[in-house]
């Protein structure tokens, strides 16, 4: 992982070296204000904890990364392949303001407009491509990999914003590793019958009666089946329920818990 760890006044998130371009963070679960169980990072509203302590992580996160809470787009996800270009319209979307919009990616070449995304165990990724001057956050759970989110954001932002494929910078987030992403055949028959077809199995590994999913793997496919080079594609690499230390995972923790943010800004 050539992952850089920030630790700042106990708040702990994580940068992609590729991507020092753009102001953009992975989070974790420490350095917020929060209570057991949502101690501390909690970003997620509506889930048992104070509104007031969740608006106070998020402007802890947003601030240390460099960013306007005001400013922020959240995505409100489904676990579809729905991707939404963002203009200056959408600031404060889904924190300050209501969100008119369901997407699991998001797409910009606003300036000063965060975008996020979030995840307990899915995928998150990020993406620039600093010669068109955009970026794009993706949410990509096994569904959403399956349903190709991830190549379907980067063809939108090359039809919607003049990116290149093989320009794009992209940094994978921490997600379920293949260690702990445990299933039974559902989530392997959906990537075998998606586009990516033969070239799922080497993420797929039976052991007994179930399966193993390396999801970064997967997405990382996606990724390279896109055009994306290999050496503009960074993996973060920690599993999210081997570490319920640093993480959420909804694995490990069900609904008793926080999420984790991606936030990517030009």
């Amino acid at each position: 992982m050539s992952f850089v760890t920030h630790d700042q006044n106990e708040l702990v998130w994580f940068t992609a070296p590729l991507l020092d371009g753009v102001r953009h963070g992975f989070s974790t679960r420490r350095g917020g204000v929060s209570p057991a169980p949502w101690d501390t990072l909690d970003l997620r509203f509506g889930c048992g904890d104070a509104p007031e302590n969740v608006a106070e992580n998020y402007r802890r996160l947003l601030g240390a990364v460099g960013v306007e809470p005001e400013r922020a787009v959240l995505s409100l996800q489904v676990h579809r392949d729905d991707v939404r270009l963002c203009t200056a319209d959408d600031a404060g979307k889904g924190l300050f303001r209501e969100r008119d919009y369901k997407a699991d990616a998001l797409i910009t070449a606003e300036r000063d407009l965060p975008l996020m995304v979030f995840s307990a165990d899915c995928g998150t990724v990020l993406l620039h491509d600093p010669d068109a001057g955009c970026v794009g956050a993706v949410h990509a759970g096994w569904r959403g990999c399956a349903a190709g989110i991830v190549e379907k954001t980067i063809r939108e932002m090359v039809r919607l914003l003049g990116a290149r494929p093989e320009r794009i910078l992209a940094a994978l987030g921490p997600c379920i590793g293949k260690c702990c992403f445990e299933t039974d055949s559902d989530v392997p028959e959906a990537m075998r019958t998606s586009a990516l077809g033969a070239e799922a199995e080497p993420y797929l590994e039976r052991r007994g009666e179930k399966w193993h999913v390396d999801l970064a793997g997967l997405n990382r496919q996606w990724l390279l089946r896109a055009g994306v080079a290999p050496d503009h594609i960074d993996v973060c690499g920690l599993c999210t329920a081997c570490r319920p230390d640093l993480f959420w995972s909804h694995r490990k923790m069900g609904e008793a818990r926080g999420v984790q943010a991606a936030v990517i800004s030009l």
